[in-house]
Formats: C-alpha cells, structure tokens, sequence
C-alpha cells in the first residue's frame, strides 16, 4: 500500500470508527438534525492532523528548515498550510511563507507547449538556479532579497523591502506544484527538505447509485471557488479542467510518493456543503453548451447528497479549509 492509498485507507477506518462512513449514513444524520455535530466532529479531526504534521515539522526542525507543500488543484492546499504554519507557532516556531510563484522565468523566457503556447505549469517555467541560490543562502545564515513576479508585466521585481533571513526559530514554508519534485532544488541538501502532500481523497462509499469521485468533488471546489473570488464561470472552469488535470497528471501525482506527510482534507460533510453553491451555478449552464454533460454529471452526484442548511453552513468555523471555497475565512 502506498503512501496515498494509506492515507485514504486511514481516513475510510475514522469514517467507519464514527459511523459515517456511507452516503445513506451522511444523509441520515443530516436528516437527523445532526449536521453541526457532523461539522464539529470533522473539523476536530482535521485540528488533529494539522497538529499532528507541526508536530513533525518542530521534531525535525533543526535539520528541516524548509517545508515543500504541494497537491492538486482545489485540494485546500493554501488553508491547510496555514493551518499547519498556526500549529507551528503554538509549538513557538516562527513560519515564514515563499511562495513559488514568485520564482517564475520572464515570460519571454518561458517554455512553450506542444501548441506553441506558453507552458507556465511546467518545471521549466521556473528560475530554479535563482531559487537553490536563495534558499542555500537562507540555510547558512545569509539575508537574501525574495523576488516578487508581476504577472501583469512578466517578470520578477526585486524588492529591498522583501530581504529576508533566518533566525533560530524561523522555518520557511513554501507551496506550489512542483513542490514535491527533487528538480526544483537539486543543488539544496534534501535534508534539509520537509516534504508535505495535500488532496481531497473520497472514502464514503456509494454504493451502486453514486462514485464519490476525488476529481469531481475538487472540481466542484473549484468552480465554487473560481466564481466567488476570480469570476471564472462553471461553463469556463469545466472547459479547462481537461487542461488541468493534464498539468497535475505531469507535474504533481508522479511525485506525491516523495512526501513525508500525506494529508487528507476532505470532509464528510463537503459534498452537501457545496451543493448548496455550486447546483445554482451549474443549473445555469445551456443544453447548448459543450461543458453541459460535465454539468449534468456533477449535479447527478451531489443530487445524492443532503444539501446543508443556511443555519449549518453559518456553523462552519472561520478557519475551515472549506471557507477557502465558499468564503468567510480568517486565516
């Protein structure tokens, strides 16, 4: 069994340790009224694994400096790494955040794809001599100047205001999609390297009726998501995600084995929680449409599920990694 069947496997033995672990089950305690006891009881455990993964980062701290986060698309990887750098603190670590993106080539020196555009998503996008330079630096002590990418001009701007340094108890953390992958930092110890792993992996189990499909609950994040905070329609985030799933399937699931920590952040109550936001917007999308099958499908699996109530939606705490998705977080 590998690392991700493991972790899937775990999370399916709590699901069943609770008895929850079916959709007719998830149903009925929503039908029962329990929805916010259902809410608590997940979030609880994902309090739990948050603390677990700081726990190993501040036991490790004093050779692992670096924690490399990375995972699929809507798989709750911003909030989960903060939730883990919060965690981090309580244990009196001192989490400091690079993002990857801002270690992007100029955009006349990206790669092109095999249609001749522009491939932002692969490895070679990245200045990854700039990056083992920078975080070789970090570890020995040095100050370094942190680039910032504008991505209205294409390319990095250097800051005197972004220096940095690392102190006793300063411990970088840094997430992107290629995050798990040992191109990205070949010229950086890898001992020196903390490798973490987050998806939305599906354990309840359907029965004949329904697949609870990983893909489709992330999606379904996805276009909730997308459509608050970027407004990218559901007929747009269904026409792209062919393209997506391609840059996951090349540059994060080959290397999600090389992660240490392997974090699930499904929730057994997500499906009816984004029903609630996402059956609207996908209703919207025209017969004519070539994102309408899509459409059709992903409101045929989230119809088997109860639809949270507006009084158990206002239950979902501010630091949930599903307010990633629908909104309302304070992280």
């Amino acid at each position: 069994m590998n690392k991700i069947e493991a972790a899937r496997q775990e999370y399916k033995d709590w699901c069943y340790a609770i008895g929850v672990d079916t959709v007719d089950k998830v149903n009925a305690a929503l039908a029962a009224g329990h929805g916010i006891e259902l809410i608590n009881l997940c979030e609880a455990r994902q309090e739990r694994k948050y603390a677990e993964a700081a726990n190993l980062v501040y036991w490790r701290r004093r050779e692992c400096r670096i924690i490399m986060i990375s995972g699929p698309s809507s798989s709750g990887k911003t909030s989960s790494s903060l939730r883990i750098a919060q965690q981090a603190r309580v244990l009196g670590l001192n989490p400091k955040v690079i993002e990857l993106d801002n270690y992007f080539r100029s955009r006349e020196e990206t790669p092109l794809d095999e249609n001749g555009e522009k491939d932002y998503e692969c490895l070679g996008a990245m200045n990854v001599e700039l990056l083992n330079a920078n975080l070789n630096d970090l570890l020995a002590g040095r100050e370094v100047i942190i680039p910032r990418y504008d991505f209205v001009r294409g390319e990095s701007v250097m800051d005197e205001s972004r220096r940095m340094k690392l102190g006793q108890n300063d411990i970088l953390f840094m997430e992107g999609i290629h995050a798990l992958n040992p191109a990205l930092t070949p010229g950086v110890d890898r001992d020196r390297i903390l490798k973490v792993y987050i998806s939305a992996l599906s354990a309840l189990n359907g029965g004949e009726k329904v697949h609870c499909s990983t893909t489709d609950k992330r999606l379904i994040r996805r276009i909730v998501r997308d459509n608050r905070t970027r407004g990218i329609s559901p007929e747009t985030n269904i026409l792209r995600w062919p393209s997506v799933r391609r840059g996951e399937t090349l540059n994060i699931f080959p290397f999600e084995e090389n992660a240490e920590v392997v974090f699930n952040s499904s929730m057994l109550y997500d499906i009816p929680l984004l029903r609630y936001y996402a059956e609207p917007l996908l209703c919207g999308i025209s017969e004519s449409s070539p994102a309408y099958a899509k459409a059709k499908s992903l409101l045929e699996y989230m119809s088997h599920m109860t639809t949270l109530t507006p009084r158990e939606i206002a239950a979902i705490p501010p630091t949930s990694i599903m307010r990633e998705f629908i909104g309302g977080q304070t992280l």
